[in-house]
């Protein structure tokens, strides 16, 4: 069984709900083969800017960071690692998106495990499997393509 740690530093106006966030990261987890752990930390944009140049030297807040476990050989530690999402930046992009919160939520959340897994976009081939794997995953959630833009019917 995967444990998820969620620690709440920002509310949202979509609730955390741990039940929800629990099965995205089970569905997102399937056939991994082993139990594991992963804390999922729901933060404001002054923690996420403050992550983000401190981890990754860049300015500002962004809607999600992942930080893997690196363990040492010989020792079995099932934590795979932290996720940090910034609530406010989640919201935003939700309304500028024209998607529904909740939906973007598990998109995110994801898109942070798939980090985890080692998977990553830095170039169009490792992107496109990353998105291919996001796309798949949010299926299983009757959760649509994150990733189509929405069609405008002309008359």
């Amino acid at each position: 069984m995967n444990e998820v740690d969620i620690q709440v530093i920002c509310e949202s106006s979509w609730k955390a709900n741990g039940e929800q966030i629990q099965n995205w990261v089970d569905t997102a987890l399937e056939g991994f083969g082993k139990d594991t752990e992963i804390v999922v930390r729901i933060v404001d944009e002054q923690e996420s800017a403050q992550l983000n140049g401190q981890y990754r030297h860049k300015q500002g807040a962004t809607n999600i960071l992942s930080f893997p476990v690196e363990v040492p050989d010989g020792i079995d530690l099932d934590l795979l690692g932290d996720l940090v999402i910034c609530a406010p930046i989640l919201e935003k992009e939700a309304r500028e998106q024209d998607k529904p919160l909740a939906d973007h939520w598990a998109h995110i959340i994801i898109h942070g495990v798939l980090h985890l897994l080692g998977y990553d976009h830095i170039d169009d081939n490792d992107a496109e499997l990353m998105e291919n794997q996001e796309i798949a995953i949010l299926k299983k959630l009757n959760i649509k393509n994150p990733y189509l833009t929405a069609q405008v019917n002309e008359p």
